[in-house]
């Protein structure tokens, strides 16, 4: 004889009777995320409340819910502007840059330290290459201009002393948008790598021993054992900086650009701090803001959806 089904009313109970003894059990846990729920819930999420000026007049008199509503006048005077298309694509440009070229450099490096014998020369390598994550772009930008002025610059010197024509490194529309991309992988690669060789201590020796008894050589084990190991951490990172992709490092571009590169490096929050802080137009601003995160947001569900796809976990 079938048992009655169970009514849905009654299958609702029992699934919230059981959440509240995971939480009961696991308390001290989700008591540890209180202060990262609070975190985000007060610097993030309530400031999300603001994005409304993109659809108003704001005027700081009034208020938020007192400004009146333009609807999408902000959007379509941004996307009629010639400036605005330009330091769209200068976004585009630098990201994909920093993406091509500074993705696969942290794993490189992780894979080079991981295969490295002497842990000395492991951890002093990796101390030496991660080190300029800790040093801020104020700093770092007085340095790269000491070494990159046209004037008095130590890499111009050089090119002095061997007969060369000095190079605008930080002046030349030509090559400053590589000195940000170079700069950027040179301060930041050495703390990605970190990630990378997290991961990669948790593979498992045997596997490697039991290649080597196989005959696989170097070169083999990494591309067999080593790549494939740590494939989902790389999946992940990936997803995240396509996540990013519109984000092409404010501070140091603020730092380094000036008016005579904004043809190739404004971008868009250099671009959104002038007309929002230095103009005053808030709405416009916050318009161009909402612009970049919901590209971001786009990118970040379409990268997920397609490593999951792809077989792959992807970050939810």
């Amino acid at each position: 004889m079938a048992l009655p089904a169970t009514k849905p009313s009654t299958q609702v109970w029992v699934q919230k009777q059981t959440l509240w003894k995971r939480i009961l059990a696991y308390r001290y846990l989700y008591i540890m995320l209180l202060p990262a729920i609070a975190y985000y819930s007060v610097f993030h999420y309530y400031p999300m409340y603001g994005a409304l000026i993109a659809f108003k007049q704001f005027s700081i008199t009034k208020g938020i819910m007192g400004s009146p509503w333009v609807g999408l006048k902000h959007f379509e005077y941004l996307f009629g502007l010639d400036k605005f298309w330009q330091v769209f694509w200068n976004t585009i440009i630098i990201s994909l840059y920093r993406l091509v070229f500074g993705f696969p450099l942290p794993l490189i490096m992780a894979v080079l330290l991981n295969e490295a014998g002497r842990l000395v020369f492991k951890k002093t390598v990796q101390t030496i290459v991660y080190l300029p994550h800790f040093i801020s772009w104020v700093i770092m930008g007085g340095l790269l201009i000491s070494l990159l002025s046209t004037d008095s610059g130590v890499v111009n010197n050089v090119i002095r002393s061997l007969g060369g024509e000095p190079v605008g490194f930080l002046t030349d529309e030509n090559y400053f948008r590589s000195t940000l991309v170079w700069s950027m992988i040179w301060k930041e690669f050495g703390w990605n790598t970190i990630i990378y060789m997290a991961a990669l201590a948790g593979v498992n020796p045997q596997l490697y021993e039991a290649a080597v008894m196989d005959g696989a050589n170097r070169w083999r084990r990494i591309w067999h054992i080593t790549l494939p190991s740590i494939r989902s951490t790389i999946i992940i990172l990936l997803i995240l900086r396509i996540g990013g992709l519109m984000e092409a490092g404010f501070e140091q571009i603020f730092v380094l650009y000036h008016p005579g590169v904004y043809n190739s490096a404004d971008i868009i929050d250099t671009y959104v701090y002038r007309i929002g802080l230095t103009e005053g137009r808030f709405s416009i601003a916050a318009a161009l803001g909402l612009f970049k995160s919901a590209i971001n947001f786009v990118l970040l569900v379409t990268a997920n959806r397609l490593s999951r796809m792809m077989g792959e976990q992807g970050i939810y």
